[in-house]
């Protein structure tokens, strides 16, 4: 990645850090659900509005977090609204192998989204910071399968990065 590529993405994610788009609950979400990753402190609640056809007609987050949580979930508003149920787990197996340098999923994902989210993708260089990428599309997940609540640390799986060995912190 150049230079200015990397600087790009970083002005990105502080943008949606700073301003994220599609911030607050909806009125009425047919489907919702609590996202946390208990290392860091980053919470997250997913509300979404899915018609009887299965798709997404609206969808926001709130929540607090570090940039990188709060601009993917961000960027994740953007990008899902419009979309069927089936291409938004397609998309969630892109983004996730994005991040974790698996980009063989995701198949029936369009390249633009998957180019939207790219600004992220440079988490995979930083495990710990995966888990702060992906948080809000295993909320998202969750909230579609009907689960309450998802947690970073219920299995290795759930984010993608192996929990830091002890004595490691978020920011590492």
């Amino acid at each position: 990645m150049t230079d200015d590529l990397r600087e790009l993405y970083q002005e990105v994610i502080l943008e949606h850090g700073r301003h994220p788009r599609n911030f607050g609950p909806l009125d009425h979400p047919t489907h919702a659900a609590h996202g946390h990753n208990p290392l860091c402190g980053d919470q997250i609640d997913v509300f979404v509005t899915v018609d009887e056809a299965g798709v997404i007609r609206d969808v926001s987050f709130r929540g607090r977090g570090c940039a990188i949580s709060v601009a993917s979930a961000s960027l994740m508003t953007e990008v899902l609204r419009g979309k069927t149920e089936a291409e938004a787990r397609a998309l969630f197996e892109s983004f996730q192998g994005m991040c974790t340098g698996r980009e063989e999923g995701g198949m029936g994902a369009s390249e633009e989204d998957v180019e939207r989210l790219r600004p992220l993708s440079g988490v995979r260089q930083f495990p710990v910071r995966v888990k702060c990428a992906t948080l809000a599309w295993h909320t998202l997940k969750a909230a579609i399968e009907g689960r309450g609540e998802v947690s970073t640390e219920e299995d290795e799986d759930a984010a993608g990065a192996p929990a830091p060995t002890p004595g490691q912190s978020h920011d590492e």
